[in-house]
This record gives C-alpha cells, sequence and structure tokens, in this order.
C-alpha cells in the first residue's frame, strides 16, 4: 500500500491555469478541477500506455472517494492495475512502484522505488507523463516532483526535472512518443564583470516533448560552458513552470531567483533569459514571475509587472 503523509507547513501559492477538467461533486465540493477540457461521465480519467509502448490512452475514472489523500492513493493504485482493454497497459513497470508521497499545498512530492532508475527512456517519459496528468486532475494538486527514493529526479544531463504540471505534457494525449533530438540554442550569459551580456551558441539533445522555452531556461540555470561567461542565475533556482500564450512566454521561478549574487547588474539576469528566450522560441515578449507574483522589482530595480521584450543594448560583442 502506498504510504501517505500530508504537512500543514507553509509555502507560497503558486499560480497555474486549469488545463484539465470537469466535475466530481462529493460531499458538495468538488476535487477535480473545472475547465472547458472534454470530460469523462465520471469526470476523470486514468492514463495507461498503448501495447506498443509508444503512447498513452485515457479510460474513464470514477470514486467515490471524498479526500484528497484517499483519492490520490485510489488513482495510483489504479494505474499499477492492468485496464480491463487488451488494447491497453499499465504505465509501471515491474518492481517500479510509488514508495511515498506527501502532499504540501498543492504540491505533490512522490517517491518511486530504486527500480524506477533502471526504467528503458521510452518508458520513463510515458510513466511521468501518464502519473502528471492523472493526478494533476485533482483540485488539491497543481504541481508534482518526482523522486527516486530521496534524490530529485534528473535529466540526461544531470538537471533536475522539478515541478511539474499538466501543460508539460498535454502534447502526449493520444500522441506519438518523441524521444530525443539535438539543438543549438543561442543563450545569454554574463560577462566577468557581470554588467553586460555575451552569446554563447550550445548544441544539448533533449526531449522533444519539452517546450523549447523550457529548455532555454534549464540551460540558463546550468550556466555558460566556456570560459570568459557567467551564471546569470542562481543555479539553486527551480523552475515551477514554462508556457507560451499568444506570443508571450510565462516563466514561473521559485525565490531562489531573488538571491541572485552572479550580477552586478540586475538588467543582465532578467534580460538574458528575455533575449534567449524570444531569439531561440516562437515568443516575442517574456513575463516572469517569482512563486506566481509578477508585480514585484526584481533586486528592487527591474519591473517584473509586464512582458518584457528583448534588449539588445546589454549585448556585448565578442
Amino acid at each position: 500500500m502506498v504510504q501517505k503523509r500530508k504537512y500543514n507547513r507553509k509555502y507560497n501559492k503558486v499560480f497555474l491555469l486549469c488545463l484539465i477538467g470537469a466535475l466530481l461533486f462529493t460531499a458538495g465540493c468538488s476535487l477535480v478541477k473545472e475547465s472547458g477540457k472534454e470530460s469523462g461521465k465520471g469526470g476523470m480519467y486514468i492514463y495507461y500506455m498503448n501495447m506498443e509502448g509508444t503512447s498513452l490512452a485515457k479510460v474513464e475514472y470514477t470514486t467515490m472517494n471524498s479526500t484528497e489523500e484517499n483519492m490520490i492513493e485510489d488513482m495510483l493504485q489504479a494505474m499499477r492495475e492492468e485496464p480491463e482493454s487488451i488494447e491497453n497497459k499499465s504505465v509501471f513497470p515491474l518492481g517500479v512502484y510509488v514508495r511515498d508521497w506527501v502532499l504540501t499545498d498543492e504540491i505533490l512530492d512522490i517517491h518511486f522505488s530504486s527500480a524506477y532508475g533502471r526504467m528503458k527512456p521510452e518508458e520513463e517519459v510515458l510513466l511521468r507523463a501518464a502519473v502528471v496528468l492523472t493526478l494533476s486532475q485533482l483540485k488539491g494538486i497543481e504541481y508534482i516532483d518526482f523522486f527516486i527514493e530521496d534524490e530529485p529526479l534528473t535529466d540526461s544531463m544531470g538537471n533536475a526535472i522539478g515541478y511539474m504540471g499538466a501543460e508539460d505534457f498535454l502534447q502526449y494525449k493520444g500522441s506519438s512518443l518523441h524521444l530525443y533530438q539535438p539543438r543549438k540554442l543561442k543563450l545569454y550569459f554574463a560577462n566577468e564583470n557581470g554588467d553586460r551580456l555575451i552569446s554563447e551558441e550550445v548544441s544539448v539533445r533533449y526531449n522533444s516533448n519539452m517546450s523549447i522555452e523550457r529548455l532555454i531556461v534549464d540551460q540558463l540555470i546550468k550556466g555558460p560552458s566556456i570560459d570568459g561567461l557567467c551564471p546569470v542565475i542562481p543555479p539553486e533556482t527551480k523552475v515551477i513552470g514554462v508556457s507560451v500564450k499568444d506570443t508571450v512566454c510565462y516563466v514561473n521561478l521559485d525565490e531562489g531567483f531573488l538571491n541572485n549574487t552572479c550580477v552586478s547588474d540586475p538588467r543582465v539576469a532578467v534580460y538574458a533569459m528575455v533575449n534567449s528566450i524570444v531569439d531561440g522560441g516562437a515568443s516575442s515578449q517574456v513575463q516572469i514571475s517569482v512563486n506566481g507574483e509578477s508585480n514585484i522589482k526584481y533586486m528592487g530595480i527591474i519591473d517584473l509587472s509586464k512582458p518584457l521584450s528583448r534588449d539588445q543594448n546589454l549585448v556585448e560583442e565578442r
């Protein structure tokens, strides 16, 4: 049986548009997010994979449980069981199970058994997508973080995956599995004085289901790879969410972004991100927020309340 704990620690509440929903009323209160998305008769779905292991399939799910804790445990158990349809199968391979989970103020930490780390890449990415899409339907869950035993889940480059929401896996809904592919990025980092931007071209391999904008932010946090360039974002910064709407990229970081000792000019940190995303993605502006809040002045100087356009005046030519 999955162990469960729920703490009452107070975290800053994070913002995310509800992406999956319908209505499931229990004791007069909905535990399922409301949205304009399609809904099954029971209001919820369990995500499995097809027999070929190339895409996800959803099966209508109904429960009479009235608490978030019981809903989480029941849905995880349902995901481990084989579905009735012979066309689908569980996303959990033999030996992989949830050892523990912690729900704290809309953030769900899931600790998997050590066998999770031995999964094939195509198995792992589908399991991750299925778990996030299934559990993020619950009203009390906005973000999910994965751990192998007690260690954070990392990507192929050793970077922590961090918080995930339903919007990170929309491409998996009935679409084929895509694995890693190469990409060249033009990233901006600080000069040695921390007061100007210098571009660096990097070559990376990334999962094609990850957005380019999220990839860029992750690479900026990782830092430069050549001498003479300095980081622009503290390495302990966590990415809460990255999304694009109407040519505006919304980047939501945790409070680690505020504790920046990497640069002498706060504009360098902000516009390193803005310039990198605008140059490399499909956005024309970037809206930066910290724990869902954008009505702040970064380092007391840069107003983050409105989307920002790229600033080429800060770039130092090499």
